[in-house]
């Protein structure tokens, strides 16, 4: 699975992966984000996974800037991790991630995304992400 977490809304999605090989996964990100104006997918932050080795098939796709966190440093990558923490509530280490359909993935970020956070000012992900998009189109429009 590959968690993807907007920086400053707490936005995620979840794609399934039905293996660890780099295209097909870098194809789930590019049908994801291509989707989004490109102000909303400037750049992009993996950590140093083999499913992320096809780095320029996505940068030359969506024109996204990609970035890579240092080796054996977690702390670089804190909001997808303490996503990742928020997401056991509904996926417990048992589960075979492959058993989930892209549905029970998009119920989870809709989860996710509906619950207000404090460091958001009790906003949503949601409700923030969708506000600092119109910002951007209005600025740019």
């Amino acid at each position: 699975m590959t968690s993807l977490v907007e920086r400053v809304s707490r936005f995620a999605v979840f794609l399934r992966n039905n293996d660890r090989q780099s295209r097909p996964v870098m194809d789930g990100l590019i049908q994801v984000l291509q989707s989004l104006p490109h102000l909303a997918r400037r750049s992009i932050t993996f950590d140093r996974g083999t499913e992320f080795t096809d780095w320029p098939y996505l940068q030359a796709s969506i024109g996204a800037q990609t970035w890579f966190c240092d080796p054996q440093s977690p702390w670089q990558k804190g909001t997808v991790e303490n996503t990742n923490r928020r997401a056991r509530k509904w996926l417990s280490r048992e589960v075979d991630p492959l058993s989930l359909s892209d549905g029970d993935l998009t119920e989870i970020c809709n989860h996710l995304n509906a619950t207000p956070r404090k460091c958001l000012g009790y906003k949503t992900p949601a409700e923030v992400f969708r506000q600092k998009l119109l910002a951007q189109i209005r600025r740019t429009g």
